[in-house]
């Protein structure tokens, strides 16, 4: 039986920060739009800020459909399963945003994320402040072994410039606007702010 929260009180903050993967949803306000959900891992990429907000990195390789609709509407959903342990699934429903790098909160917020500070291809850091916050049981998620990380992502981005990354982003499809045509991140890229 599912239940509501108040807040991601300790319980629920160790479920999340155990938890290899997450998923985004996302989705514009036309009817017709495409409704977008993304999977997102890389350990140190994700922090619980305080009890109702969350913010994880978002890192260049494919679109930008989740900034352009949060820029659009704001409306976001992050959901955790177990793949081992005791079975359960953790929602937040909420608002999020974008901060861009060339946002003066980003320095307050990248120290968050120690491990992934300096990691290659860093876009945008989604914050997402929690309206809905609620757990279910999870008893047909199956058991998965978790192996390790894969490196291919900062391996390949890891051999570009910040100026190269830019420029990568500006020649992908849907990066600088949705699938939808709506905007999405902000191009040219901004530089990283100086620590």
């Amino acid at each position: 039986m599912g239940k509501t929260y108040d807040r991601i009180d300790g319980r629920l903050r160790s479920f999340i920060d155990e938890q290899k993967i997450f998923f985004v949803a996302t989705a514009p306000l036309a009817g017709d739009g495409r409704v977008n959900l993304s999977p997102k891992g890389l350990v140190g990429s994700l922090a619980v800020l305080d009890e109702q907000t969350v913010a994880y990195l978002d890192f260049g390789g494919s679109g930008a459909e989740t900034v352009a609709h949060l820029r659009e509407n704001g409306r976001i959903t992050l959901m955790w399963c177990a793949f081992d342990g005791p079975p359960n699934i953790v929602r937040v429903h909420g608002r999020g945003e974008p901060v861009f790098r060339d946002d003066p909160r980003w320095l307050d917020l990248i120290p968050h994320f120690p491990e992934q500070a300096d990691a290659p291809g860093l876009r945008a850091i989604i914050v997402v402040t929690a309206e809905r916050i609620s757990d279910t049981c999870g008893y047909s998620i199956p058991f998965m072994d978790y192996r390790e990380e894969r490196t291919l992502h900062s391996d390949y981005f890891g051999r570009k410039t910040d100026e190269e990354f830019a420029a990568y982003c500006e020649r992908k499809d849907h990066v600088g606007v949705s699938l939808d045509g709506l905007p999405a991140l902000p191009l040219p890229l901004p530089p990283l702010p100086a620590a």
